[in-house]
Parts: C-alpha cells; sequence; structure tokens
C-alpha cells in the first residue's frame, strides 16, 4: 500500500497529506510502515524552500508517527528516513551512530526528523531512523545530475576534493530497509551507507575511469557557493562526512556493493 499525495486512485492507494492530521484508522493494521517522504534539498535554500524542507520531514513525520500510535492495530515496525546530515561537517573523523550531532540547518531539521519519531516508538512501534548517505542511482538524484558533463570529458573534483563522500548504491538501500524490518534488533540510528567511504577527489576520478573520460574540469569551491549557497557547504558537495555503517553489519546485513568502482561500474 502507498500513501500518496492527493487522491488515491486505486485499493492500493492511501491519500493523503503530509502536512495535515493522519485519522489512524487510515494506518492501522500494517505490519510494517517505510516512511521516506520529504522535500527536496537541491536548489537555494530561499525561506520558503527552508520551511518546506523543515516541515515536509518533521510535520510529516509527527503527523504520521502520531497517527500509527493511535491506530487500533499498530505496526511492528516504523522505518522513517534521516540522513547523515545530522552529523553536519565531520571534516576526518568516523562518524558512527553514537557520534553527536553536528551544526547547521541539515543537522536541525535531522535531530528534528528523529525526534518526531519518536512518537512511535514511544508507543512500543519498532523505530529505525535511516541516516542515509549519498544514493547512488543512474535514474536521478546526485549521480544521475554528474553523468552528463561526465559523459563529455567535463567532470572534477570539487572544491578541494578532500571532503569524505558516503556513498550508498540504491539496491543496498532496498536491501537495508528489508532488513530492518526483518531485525528485531536493529532500532534507532542506522547508518545507511556503504563500507568504504571515499574523498570527492576519488569519487570523481573512479567515476571517469569507469565511463572512459578525463576529468580535468574541478569546479572550485567559490563557484559551488556561488551556485547554490549554504546548501553547498551542509550537503554532500563540501561538508565532509566520513560515515560508517557500524550498526548495519553488525546486525548481520552484507552489501551487495562496497567498493565504489562495482557500484559506479553496475549503475552505469
Amino acid at each position: 500500500m502507498r500513501l500518496v499525495r492527493g487522491r488515491a486512485q486505486n485499493s492500493a492507494e492511501i491519500s493523503w497529506d503530509p502536512l495535515a492530521a493522519v485519522p489512524g484508522a487510515a494506518v492501522s493494521g500494517f505490519d510494517a510502515v517505510v516512511h521516506l517522504a520529504g522535500e527536496s534539498v537541491v536548489g537555494r535554500w530561499t525561506e520558503g524552500k527552508r520551511k518546506a524542507i523543515r516541515e515536509s520531514r518533521v510535520l510529516g513525520t509527527r503527523n504520521l508517527a502520531s497517527a500509527l500510535a493511535r491506530g487500533g492495530a499498530k505496526p511492528l515496525v516504523l522505518v522513517c528516513a534521516s540522513a547523515v546530515g545530522f552529523y553536519g561537517n565531520g571534516g576526518e573523523e568516523l562518524l558512527r551512530e553514537e557520534s553527536a550531532t553536528g551544526q547547521g540547518f541539515l543537522a536541525e531539521v535531522c535531530r528534528e526528523w528523529e525526534e518526531a519519531s519518536q512518537i512511535a516508538a514511544e508507543a512500543g512501534i519498532r523505530t529505525v531512523n535511516m541516516r542515509i548517505g549519498l544514493v547512488l542511482s543512474a535514474q536521478g538524484g546526485a549521480l544521475g545530475n554528474m553523468l552528463k558533463p561526465f559523459k563529455l570529458g567535463l567532470g572534477g573534483r570539487i572544491g578541494s576534493g578532500r571532503q569524505w563522500w558516503s556513498w550508498i548504491h540504491v539496491e543496498d538501500i532496498v536491501g537495508g530497509i528489508h532488513h530492518a524490518i526483518g531485525t528485531e534488533s536493529l532500532s534507532g540510528p542506522v547508518n545507511f551507507v556503504a563500507p568504504n567511504p571515499v574523498r570527492n577527489a576519488e569519487f570523481t576520478k573512479v567515476l571517469a575511469s569507469v565511463l572512459g573520460r578525463p576529468a580535468f574540469f574541478p569546479v572550485p569551491e567559490f563557484a559551488v557557493r556561488l551556485a547554490f549557497g549554504k546548501m553547498a557547504a551542509e550537503q554532500l558537495l563540501l561538508a565532509s562526512q566520513r560515515v560508517g555503517p557500524g550498526k548495519l553489519r553488525g546486525s548481520g546485513y552484507t552489501f551487495r556493493f562496497s567498493e565504489l568502482r562495482a557500484a559506479l561500474e553496475n549503475l552505469v
């Protein structure tokens, strides 16, 4: 069953507005709920954009978690998206689930996002907060946007290239969600990243190699900040986030793609 914005088109859909209260009866009787909704963080962070980013995650999660808590037949588990933005700019530190939260807008949003899901946890629903890294998919996202310039031989490192990028193949996102649903020992924050993060310079070098193209055109930091503003500093473009999947691996999950080259070769 899918929760959909607007009118439900068939019996496999439930109509909902993330910013409005959800009737408990509408989401009762399910074994598991996976909540991934949120306004895209890509784009200039105007006041309106920041409000949409925060409310779509915090208020949307609070409304859904409240409905699940009120429901007559509660799910066994809620798997709720979060992000490695929780850690802010971590520099060279290896960030684990128990690491402290960081500074900045995204870190604040992630903290509030995870706190909103605790309404479900307090009602006895096992709750997993997926702190998701850079998801690699050829169908969109960061990699989808990078492919065209790299295929044209116009790719290169971003800024200094020394910032850590914690990535994960889209198949491991799906596999990790299935694993979280079925693993009763998992709860709370869980880092959804591959075991081997790389620096941005290495990421761009490997991508260019897989595509058989050069990577001679670095993007200066000032140009990134000019184009994306604060998003560039806090998001994966310039921020350094070296994150490890301790709880996911420790609970027995086997990654389909642990190495960047294999992941990119599979996708492109």
